[in-house]
């Protein structure tokens, strides 16, 4: 899996609309790319991962609370090799991953929760946080898929209606094309919009 990937195929698109020829594949692979980044854009997340692990920095805020510095972080499934450092360089070794039921629920990690010590000083400031992972997702949720496949074939049966309007005024199913995502591509997408900001 890549970063920023297509969430399905021009084939699985071919057959999701019943095609039987190969004569629309070049089309049929924008629509899905197209798709997949609109997938992205409802979501505020992405479902591919990185090859390799790679560094981004992250503010932390300090939650008065419960007394500890959270800091909001991309996807993460996969936690090989995650190393989580101060701007001065100093290793954080100890932190916590949440939400806490992450793994059983298929889903990812999105916060770091660091414990406070007496040799990391953080102030609430920009990119105070180092972290290097494998961001991203191990697989694409099933849901995602039907979604994008939706989505993928309305954009592709869009060039037959090319002034936003589809149906036949003669036979009353002339509708107006939405300019947002199919009605239900946001119903299947709805439990993975991801809502940033500290708790």
């Amino acid at each position: 899996m890549a970063w920023a990937e297509d969430y399905v195929t021009a084939v699985e698109l071919r057959d999701y609309m019943r095609f039987n020829d190969s004569e629309d594949d070049v089309e049929l692979a924008l629509a899905v790319s197209a798709a997949s980044r609109a997938v992205d854009n409802r979501t505020n997340r992405q479902f591919g991962k990185v090859d390799t692990a790679e560094e981004r920095t992250y503010a932390a805020e300090w939650d008065r609370r419960r007394c500890r510095w959270l800091v909001e972080i991309d996807d993460v499934q996969d936690t090989t090799g995650l190393t989580v450092q101060t701007a001065d360089g100093a290793a954080v070794d100890s932190y916590a991953l949440e939400p806490v039921n992450a793994k059983k629920e298929s889903r990812p990690y999105t916060r770091l929760v660091l414990r406070t010590l007496s040799t990391e000083t953080l102030t609430s400031g920009e990119d105070e946080v180092t972290v290097s992972a494998l961001w991203g997702w191990t697989t694409v949720p099933d849901a995602v898929k039907q979604a994008t496949l939706l989505q993928a074939s309305r954009f592709f049966t869009r060039r037959n209606a090319p002034f936003g309007v589809a149906g036949s005024p003669e036979t009353g199913s002339e509708m107006r094309l939405l300019a947002r995502v199919d009605p239900d591509v946001a119903v299947a997408l709805s439990p993975y919009v991801r809502w940033w900001g500290a708790a």
